[in-house]
């Protein structure tokens, strides 16, 4: 049996590490691997010199979504992959990578996931984690701020900017690709609790497609 591929997008801030947290505690943890679309962003030296705050990194082109693409082709295949380790503090691609081997569910988690749709219909289901914009806000600056050294001003800045505009060209309109919606973030249990079923229904109800 081929693995159960695990979608779950939202804009930043939304809650999706606590959705897949709660995933997994419903699920045997020994059969999940868990990746990041934020892993695959491209390395600083792409950019050819520029000064990071004059880079978008909330467009699809800032990601390598061809890697991500091999690398779940190459999963499905049942190889391990090689992905990257971002360092979003220097805004690089670190030397080191993390070796994956392949087990029964992957769970992929990024803002932008479903904006490309080759990356999209990889995926078994799709969830989207939808949240109020300004509880996503207030959970983007402590993340920013605490555990990738920004200062408050660099953070409302990059918001203003680029964030709030492509959250509303690119990720607020790929959720009608989701098959649920979660609202109000991770403390949805209700929402949850659905989500946990239907994986369990495709994991159980034969040949995945793929």
């Amino acid at each position: 049996m081929k693995p159960l591929i695990i979608g779950i997008a939202g804009g930043s801030g939304s809650g999706k590490t606590t959705v897949t947290n709660k995933i997994i505690e419903n699920l045997d943890e020994d059969k999940i691997t868990v990746i990041q679309h934020d892993s695959y962003y491209r390395d600083i030296s792409y950019y050819d010199g520029a000064d990071p705050s004059t880079i978008n990194f909330d467009h699809p082109d800032s990601l390598e979504t061809s890697l991500i693409i091999d690398h779940i082709h190459k999963f499905k295949k049942g190889e391990s992959i090689e992905q990257p380790i971002y360092n979003f503090t220097t805004h690089s691609r670190m030397d080191e990578k993390r070796v994956i081997k392949p087990r029964d569910f992957l769970i992929i988690e990024g803002i932008l996931l479903f904006a490309e749709k080759e990356l999209r219909d990889l995926m078994d289901t799709k969830i989207y984690v939808d949240t109020d914009d300004d509880e996503r806000l207030i959970r983007r600056l402590r993340r920013d701020t605490i555990e990738r050294g920004r200062s408050l001003d660099s953070v409302i800045n990059q918001y203003i900017k680029t964030v709030k505009p492509m959250h509303l060209e690119f990720v607020e309109p790929s959720k009608r690709w989701a098959d649920i919606i979660i609202p109000n973030g991770g403390e949805n249990n209700v929402a949850i609790d659905m989500v946990v079923s239907r994986i369990k229904f495709l994991y159980t109800s034969g040949p995945i497609s793929g």
